[in-house]
């Protein structure tokens, strides 16, 4: 039987990104670059992480991690598969994703669609 490892979201700037989402989840972090990395890094040409072309986000076992990697092309059509987060403070968590970066596409009962600062979909529930 399978497990949900990683999930996986192509990026133009995945250090950007990664910031977004550790912001907006609960107990996420960017994952910490120790020197085998930063080595790694410097031998790609990479001298600041920020220029890292795939950044992991991580949190307590048990629970997926996040992948951010690097893709040339641009977000050009809708997502097949979409985050639901919830909430218990709606208009106070919509303000707070808000000012992190993402912007709020429609509201519905029970729902607000928004995208991330890179156009990706996802609904804050009620």
């Amino acid at each position: 039987m399978a497990s949900l490892r990683d999930i996986v979201v192509d990026a133009r700037h995945p250090a950007s990104l990664a910031r977004f989402w550790v912001a907006a989840l609960d107990g996420y972090r960017v994952a910490p670059y120790d020197e085998e990395e930063l080595r790694r890094l410097a031998a790609q040409g990479i001298d600041d992480p920020e220029d890292d072309p795939s950044v992991l986000v991580e949190v307590g076992p048990g629970r997926p991690r996040f992948f951010f990697a690097q893709v040339p092309e641009g977000k050009v059509v809708k997502n097949r598969l979409h985050l639901d987060l919830s909430t218990t403070d709606h208009p106070a968590e919509v303000a707070r994703l808000v000012s992190l970066g993402a912007v709020v596409v429609s509201e519905h009962e029970g729902w607000v669609q928004m995208r991330d600062p890179e156009g990706n979909e996802f609904c804050l529930l009620r």
